[in-house]
């Protein structure tokens, strides 16, 4: 807004200060039209300000008058008047930070009040008493100095409110974007957590958790423009809008991702319906991170509900384990992870002796005979399918409560 003319300094003269304040006191009566010519200005040169006229002209009048009265009163007694010109000029500063009015724009506000009070100087000086105009040069470079210092307590005052406005605004979002992961969030609340994050409140979700990589990796998934990532105990966490996409799509972009980065692990949760959701899908997102394994990789839960049903309950998943496996784990370590290894690779194989054989670079007779012996270890037979499905899960169990 207009600036307020408090001198930092005392003006050149005695005789200029005389000048200066029998100019000014004239203005104390023309506040009003001064204003109106000043609200004028502001509508016709400034659109940043012809916006906010036109949205509330009253609080905009009241609030040039109130800055050209402080301007006024600055030329007429500095030391009374400069600590309250300054407030005003920081009030107005942090007021048009918060209603959003560019900076620019404010400091453009300030300097046309004080070209206008410069004016009605030069005009009253020049019609009263005309042989003291030569003493106006003894003010020009006062008054500039008086623009510029209230421009830098309005821009200061500006850029204070904008940072803290900012910070309250993150904070916000952080607190909205928790409690939707967290599950806290009242229906009540969603329509305004959905305005604020930029999400609909109705659609597909899928949440995302993100650890085991230093602060210099990627975000994942790349490419997600309207995801939405808070940084949680157990890592980053991101609210992703599916769409129209699967929950595998997603996990494919995540695992492009952890691909690149070693030691970068992240679950993803299936797909479900809506934000109130969300925080359910967090908790599947956390059963999914705990499967993924610590060398790094991404895990989509729909992909391995058997080893999540273990993973939810690690207790009977310990349980199971030591039941199932036990004789096989009390072997020498390296006996045992040559068993588990082609017992797992054997099942990854659907079965086949000879694919297992490949991938474990050993003959197919090799396979079959490690096979036997797991089955004679655990008393479980590879050709009845319950005993096959007891053996996937205790395995998955291992795999999990390993280092």
């Amino acid at each position: 807004m207009p600036a307020h003319l408090v001198r930092p300094k005392p003006v050149t003269t005695p005789a200029a200060v005389g000048v200066l304040r029998r100019a000014a006191l004239p203005l104390l009566g023309r506040l009003p039209v001064l204003t109106d010519r000043l609200v004028a200005e502001l509508a016709e040169r400034e659109p940043a300000y012809r916006a906010a006229i036109e949205t509330d002209p009253v609080a905009v009048r009241q609030e040039v008058q109130r800055s050209l009265r402080h301007s006024v009163d600055s030329l007429l007694d500095p030391a009374r008047s400069r600590t309250a010109a300054r407030a005003c000029s920081a009030r107005i500063g942090a007021e048009r930070a918060a209603d959003g009015l560019p900076l620019d724009a404010v400091l453009h506000a300030f300097r046309l009040g004080g070209a206008l009070i410069w004016q009605a100087l030069v005009d009253e000086v020049t019609a009263q008493r005309p042989e003291d105009a030569h003493l106006l040069v003894h003010l020009a470079a006062d008054v500039r100095g008086f623009v510029d210092e209230h421009c830098a307590c309005v821009a200061d005052a500006y850029r204070q409110a904008e940072h803290e406005l900012t910070w309250r605004r993150d904070n916000r979002r952080r607190l909205m974007t928790a409690a939707l992961l967290d599950g806290a969030t009242r229906i009540a609340d969603l329509p305004a957590a959905a305005a604020e994050l930029g999400l609909p409140e109705q659609g597909r979700y899928a949440v995302v958790l993100v650890a085991g990589a230093g602060p210099g990796a990627p975000p994942a998934p790349p490419g997600e423009p309207r995801a939405v990532w808070h940084t949680g105990p157990d890592g980053r966490r991101g609210i992703v809008p599916l769409a129209d996409r699967t929950g595998a799509q997603l996990a494919a972009a995540c695992r492009a991702t952890t691909d690149r980065v070693p030691g970068l692990r992240i679950g993803v949760s299936p797909a479900v319906e809506g934000l109130a959701a969300v925080g359910a899908a967090r908790r599947l997102a956390e059963t999914a991170l705990r499967i993924c394994p610590a060398t790094g990789g991404t895990v989509l839960l729909d992909d391995e509900l058997p080893a999540a049903l273990v993973a939810a309950a690690p207790g009977l998943g310990r349980l199971l384990a030591d039941r199932v496996l036990g004789p096989l784990l009390a072997l020498p370590p390296a006996d045992r992870d040559v068993l588990l290894d082609t017992l797992t690779v054997w099942l990854d194989c659907d079965g086949s002796a000879q694919r297992a054989a490949a991938r474990l670079y050993c003959h197919r007779n090799t396979v079959l005979n490690r096979l036997r012996r797991c089955e004679q270890l655990t008393a479980r037979s590879l050709t009845r399918p319950a005993d096959l499905v007891e053996l996937g899960l205790a395995l998955s169990a291992y795999r999990l409560r390993r280092p």
